[in-house]
């Protein structure tokens, strides 16, 4: 799976998306103060199915240190929810 990064007006916000398996992933990074979103320090994963117009569910153990770990989590959880009957 590629994340994107997604262009906002919004001046400091990171946020990546990606789609798969008829789910949307979203890592957004977080600090505590300054620009950007607000929350616990770190990247942020997030997924809900596509064809559904349902909120996202955040995965647990968010916030992760690196970009490369949500990653890693994302895969894992997609792997998880493409074998669910």
């Amino acid at each position: 799976m590629k994340f994107n990064h997604v262009a906002t007006p919004v001046k400091d916000l990171q946020i990546w998306n990606a789609s798969s398996g008829g789910f949307s992933f979203v890592i957004s990074y977080e600090t505590r103060n300054g620009p950007g979103l607000h929350g616990r320090p770190g990247f942020v994963l997030s997924w809900r199915p596509v064809l559904q117009n349902r909120p996202a569910i955040k995965v647990g153990g968010s916030p992760f240190k690196t970009f490369e770990e949500a990653e890693s989590a994302c895969e894992i959880v997609l792997e998880h929810l493409t074998k669910l009957p």
